[in-house]
């Protein structure tokens, strides 16, 4: 055991003497910039400091993300760009690990400790699953991995290294101290939005906290770095592939610094007035948006063909096609966003948790919904779940065929309202049997047209009562 640690360590430090001769790139930590995607993505730009002689100079830096797309790397000198020119560049992920060593030392002379105690020495056949050991005697060990105690290698195998690092063979016509920059691109990080509304006890304002949460699991930390935050939807070409990474540790939410947004290209960016560090493995919150008093509406929904689209490529004959009931009533809050609403502020995509304060003052949620990328002075319309003293029904009260080139039909729906008090429902109902409809009679008269198949009433339950919508549509053909 003893033995198989001193064997090990030697090899490490000679393989660490062997990368520590390489010029190491000095990281400016305090300019190094991170530019994170909502796609799994971010840009780091990484300013360093190296020495470089005249003529060809290698040059590695080992604390990159182990995520890193090798083909998006850009090395640059800032002092000399015309006169320093990259002639090669690597990647180098060949990690070291107890699989690898194994794979690397096939048909090298390996000692094996198993859990009984028992040593064997010989030729490493095959490692790859059982441990096939070939003695000095000719004679054949097979090994399972669950028997074994430990390895002992005499020296690492070459290639390996315990770390991901980017090596390039760089040409410098002026020697002496270079500022360089080192750009690429890298998953395993990304971020999203995540939103707290506290409603008010009367329900008709909210307050509004933004926070951004920040998850990296690039293999690498970032410390005391430019933070960007780039929200909207990027084209990207098919992804590479990546290593997997470990459990994510929470770091709490950070104190609230200053955020700034502005539009960049057809995207909105916001940046960070701070440096931020962001620790491999870590998922870190930052408060960037807030608003209170906002005025809130209060929604009940009935819709019950929710999620049905039209699709028909001929009329639908079918007396029983549309015939759904669903007793529940949605619940859902619309507010919108602008400098009027006291939300100067657009919303990137996420998820909006909606709470209120109980009798005692302890806020409860009340319901939960995603949000996709809004802009200012757009409506926000939030399904908070489902009401429990509101209750729908619908029923077809008639279906006709009026010949070969028209059906009329007929529903009855209606609402419940078990509360103590009068409320407005809107009940949706689609009209998807064909494309050409019209609406010959109804009850209220008035509704709404939403869009070429969806149409909306308005309707008044008094407390403690019932209210009913009829109405009869007519397909042509």
């Amino acid at each position: 055991m003893r033995g198989a640690r001193v064997w090990m360590t030697l090899g490490l430090l000679a393989m660490l003497l062997v990368i520590g001769s390489l010029p190491q790139a000095q990281a400016d930590e305090h300019s190094l910039e991170l530019t994170v995607y909502n796609q799994d993505l971010a840009l780091v730009r990484d300013p360093r400091t190296l020495e470089l002689e005249e003529g060809i100079n290698q040059v590695a830096i080992s604390d990159v993300a182990a995520q890193i797309d090798p083909t998006s790397v850009h090395f640059r000198s800032l002092t000399d760009p015309a006169g320093t020119t990259v002639l090669e560049q690597n990647f180098e992920y060949d990690v070291v690990g107890s699989s690898r060593l194994l794979e690397k030392y096939i048909d090298q002379p390996i000692e094996v400790v198993t859990e009984d105690g028992s040593t064997y020495t010989g030729r490493l056949l095959s490692g790859s699953e059982d441990i096939i050991i070939q003695g000095e005697d000719g004679g054949v060990t097979v090994l399972r991995r669950d028997q074994i105690r430990t390895f002992s290698f005499p020296a690492l195998p070459e290639g390996l290294i315990t770390r991901p690092t980017l090596v390039w063979l760089v040409d410098a016509r002026t020697p002496g101290s270079h500022d360089v920059e080192i750009t690429y691109l890298t998953r395993g990080i990304s971020w999203r939005a995540n939103y707290v509304i506290l409603l008010s006890p009367d329900e008709t304002t909210m307050d509004l906290n933004g926070w951004v949460t920040l998850d990296n699991r690039s293999g690498a930390t970032y410390k005391d770095a430019r933070l960007k935050l780039v929200a909207g939807d990027i084209h990207r070409v098919e992804p590479w592939r990546a290593m997997p990474k470990e459990e994510v540790r929470m770091a709490r939410p950070t104190a609230a610094p200053s955020v700034e947004a502005r539009p960049f290209f057809e995207y909105h960016l916001y940046e960070v007035r701070r440096p931020v560090t962001i620790k491999d493995n870590q998922t870190k919150q930052i408060e960037f948006v807030q608003g209170t008093d906002i005025p809130v509406q209060k929604l009940f929904v009935y819709d019950p063909g929710r999620g049905s689209r039209f699709w028909a490529s001929q009329p639908i004959m079918d007396p029983g096609f549309g015939i759904y009931s669903d007793s529940k009533v949605l619940v859902m809050i619309e507010f919108t966003t602008g400098p009027e609403s006291n939300l100067d502020s657009e919303l990137p995509a996420g998820v909006v948790r909606v709470y209120k304060a109980d009798v005692d003052g302890a806020p409860l949620l009340v319901g939960e919904d995603t949000i996709d990328h809004t802009p200012k002075g757009e409506k926000v319309r939030l399904q908070l779940g489902a009401a429990f003293d509101v209750v729908g029904e619908r029923r077809q009260t008639d279906f006709v065929r009026l010949g070969d080139r028209a059906i009329e039909e007929s529903f009855e729906i209606t609402l419940r309202n078990h509360k103590a008090e009068d409320i407005e429902v809107r009940v949706i109902e689609r009209l998807l049997r064909w494309s050409e409809w019209e609406i010959v009679e109804a009850s209220p008269a008035e509704y709404n047209k939403l869009d070429a198949h969806t149409i909306e009433w308005h309707v008044n339950v008094p407390a403690d009562g019932e209210q009913k919508v009829t109405y009869t549509v007519r397909y042509r053909w």
